[in-house]
């Protein structure tokens, strides 16, 4: 208990801005579940590029000025909900992504958010699992489907394939009947192929942009030149999404002259799109590579490790056992 009486609790916090060796454990005042939001004791909380990306400075974060603590990738167990909650119950297991763009500090042993900002944990997974799932599952279901609206028979090319959200993306479109293709080093064709990968390509001996035409869709999890380059790739019509900015160097009026559309998608808590993501999962569609797990204290070493961008799937830590 603190001072005040409040229950206290473990989480990974910051007071500048830097490399992963700012992240250090504190003692914080538990949170208290608000009207429509649950209280979730986190089992699992996933690393995300834009984890790092906020922690040395890029203040993506809305809202956030250091101290915070980062994370939204939860999964848990319901410990109590707030006024007006008819979703869930004390004891449900859960998994979800709240709050973002806002704070939503998951980097702790417990945490809250909206009670539709959460699903069902999917039968069969565990908590590591189930927290490796939602910014990149969720990334990947609303620019395919909703966003792409991916058809039976689409090509779709995705860039990163192996990586959190990439192989997560393989499985989506396929899912939806499409041929899909993916950019990744050669290591991770095999990976890939199990996946359902159609076609791969390595970026570091071949170039896409020549080697692939008639795509329907590119999914871009990589930014910079790629997206200007992947309009070569593009069918007219076709459309182009971007999980980053498209920048001041991104021949817009070319798009349009090809009739392709090129966006840029911000993910967004959406109980709808991991329901369909839970789905995917329970009918065996859908599975997720966690490729390291370390303990909430060493959350350091799973920034150092994320920014190589070398990692096949996911990053996880584990809060409680």
């Amino acid at each position: 208990m603190s001072e005040s009486g409040a229950p206290q609790m473990r989480a990974v916090s910051q007071d500048t801005a830097g490399g992963p060796e700012v992240l250090k454990v504190i003692t914080t005042d538990r949170p208290v579940p608000g009207p429509t939001e649950i209280l979730v004791r986190v089992h699992a909380a996933g690393v995300n590029p834009i984890d790092w990306k906020t922690r040395d400075g890029g203040r993506f974060l809305t809202g956030s000025e250091p101290p915070f603590v980062l994370g939204f990738d939860v999964s848990g167990v319901v410990e109590a909900v707030g006024a007006g909650v008819t979703l869930f119950a004390p004891g449900d297991e859960v998994f979800g992504m709240p709050r973002f763009p806002h704070p939503a500090g998951a980097y702790a042993e417990y945490v809250t958010g909206p009670a539709r900002h959460f699903a069902h944990l999917p039968a069969g997974l565990d908590h590591v699992q189930g927290a490796a799932l939602p910014l990149a599952a969720l990334t990947a279901w609303q620019a395919l489907v909703d966003t792409a609206q991916v058809q039976p028979g689409a090509r779709v090319l995705i860039h990163a394939a192996a990586g959190g959200v990439g192989h997560l993306a393989v499985q989506i479109a396929k899912s939806r009947g499409a041929y899909v293709i993916g950019t990744a080093r050669r290591a991770k064709h095999d990976f890939l192929r199990g996946l359902g990968a159609d076609e791969l390509i390595d970026y570091t001996e071949q170039d896409f942009a020549t080697a692939v035409r008639d795509v329907d869709v590119v999914l871009d999890t990589i930014g910079g030149d790629y997206g200007a380059r992947s309009l070569r790739t593009l069918r007219p019509g076709g459309s182009l999404v971007s999980v980053l900015p498209l920048d001041d160097a991104f021949p817009a009026d070319r798009a349009r002259e090809a009739r392709i559309r090129a966006a840029f998608l911000l993910v967004e808590p959406d109980r709808a799109g991991l329901q369909g993501v839970a789905d995917l999962v329970n009918t065996g569609k859908l599975q997720v590579n966690v490729d390291t797990v370390v303990p909430l204290e060493d959350a350091a070493k799973a920034h150092a490790l994320g920014e190589t961008g070398r990692t096949t799937g996911k990053i996880v830590l584990t809060v409680a056992p």
